[in-house]
């Protein structure tokens, strides 16, 4: 066997496989491997983590839950048309793109599904068993990249989609990762399972865009003892999320990171407001206005304005790609719990850990050292599965 197929292969299970970003994220890790495209975007890719021991980009199989049916050759084809993905490139790893979509799995709940809670999760357990063990994979780690749902009705109400795909992730024994502003592992039924399974897992919603920026300009507003009076925004964008965010319920999900990042970086919440607008002629692309009010020196008011135009599939791939990575190699060398050096990719980010992007950088980069450093003790023990194994059970 040639040492290329001796290494050991890990999944990436992504919730919403066929969606935007799931589909950008499976044909750019093709690219990327065929050499086609460079990895631009990709922390991981960079001198700070060359020997922080992660599996390599070809070494990562796909698979998913999705409620749609859309291939993903197709779905790339029209990312392709929208200037998503560059030309030609969905053609050239057409082959990539096919394999993932086989391993698409239906997901749920929807509408005429008579499945109960406990019959879904356990549906969407032996789905992942099932990828980790065809595959012969070290271990899978799940991502759920599905639209925004809206926050849960608290006690008593159905758990939502997200958090049963997590506490499926868990039941297959997988480290889990919420990359949307979905609560997921946050629901307390999710959160006690979490704690009782001595897995790793991170979140939740991506750091992309605005709150990027809001991550950079706010610790600069309090370092240099400005007083930020207002604080708004609008966000106009298209395509699946634009159409899941025009729900008022989503959109309180998805504003309170945003929200968040003043508070953590301010000290408070300034007066203003985020309002997203969705616009499907659009598509992929959107656009993000902030408007900041601050005092200067001898209450002089000032104003600050950003623009920031981008691709959401684009900008989200590559974290997507460094988080399955990192993840998977802490669930190797044992790391367990909320891994909150990954904090530097989220709005809402679990554990404790600093909330300026350059403190978090510094702190994502020891913990790529600190797994470079480890002993690989972990790997057996932390493994899904090998031949004839099965994950762990809760």
């Amino acid at each position: 066997m040639s040492a290329s197929l001796s290494r050991p292969r890990v999944g990436v299970w992504l919730i919403g496989a066929r969606g935007s970003v799931a589909t950008t994220v499976v044909t750019g890790c093709a690219a990327v491997t065929a050499g086609l495209h460079p990895p631009t975007g990709m922390v991981t890719e960079t001198p700070a983590f060359t020997d922080s021991g992660l599996p390599a980009l070809s070494d990562l199989v796909f698979g998913g839950h999705d409620t749609l049916d859309c291939p993903l050759p197709k779905r790339a084809e029209t990312l392709t048309a929208g200037g998503v993905l560059p030309p030609g490139t969905a053609t050239a790893v057409a082959a990539e793109l096919a394999a993932a979509d086989r391993e698409i799995r239906p997901g749920g709940p929807i509408a005429g599904d008579t499945r109960s809670e406990t019959e879904l999760i356990t549906a969407f357990a032996d789905d992942i068993r099932d990828f980790v063990h065809r595959h012969a994979l070290e271990r899978a780690v799940v991502v759920n990249v599905a639209s925004t749902e809206p926050a849960s009705q608290g006690p008593g109400s159905p758990l939502p989609a997200s958090t049963l795909y997590a506490l499926a992730a868990l039941r297959a024994g997988c480290p889990y990762v919420n990359f949307t502003p979905s609560e997921g592992m946050h629901h307390p039924v999710a959160a006690r399972q979490a704690e009782q399974s001595a897995l790793p897992y991170a979140g939740r919603d991506g750091k992309t865009g605005q709150t990027l920026l809001r991550a950079v300009l706010g610790p600069m507003f309090a370092q240099r003892a400005l007083s930020v009076r207002a604080w708004s925004g609008t966000n106009l964008l298209g395509g699946g999320d634009g159409a899941a965010l025009a729900d008022p319920a989503a959109a309180a999900a998805k504003n309170a990171g945003k929200e968040r990042v003043l508070a953590d970086t301010l000290g408070t919440v300034p007066e203003g407001e985020v309002h997203i607008d969705d616009v499907p002629a659009l598509g992929d692309w959107k656009t993000a206005w902030d408007h900041i009010a601050f005092d200067g020196f001898l209450g002089t008011r000032m104003i600050l304005q950003t623009i920031w135009q981008g691709c959401d599939s684009a900008l989200a791939a590559p974290l997507v790609l460094d988080l399955a990575r990192l993840t998977a190699r802490a669930h190797e060398t044992g790391r367990s719990g909320p891994l909150d050096a990954l904090g530097f990719y989220f709005k809402d980010p679990v554990g404790e850990g600093p909330s300026g992007l350059s403190e978090q950088y510094e702190e994502l980069v020891r913990f790529g050292r600190s797994l470079g450093q480890a002993d690989g003790e972990g790997r057996a023990a932390r493994s899904v599965t090998g031949p004839g194994r099965t994950g762990e059970a809760l």
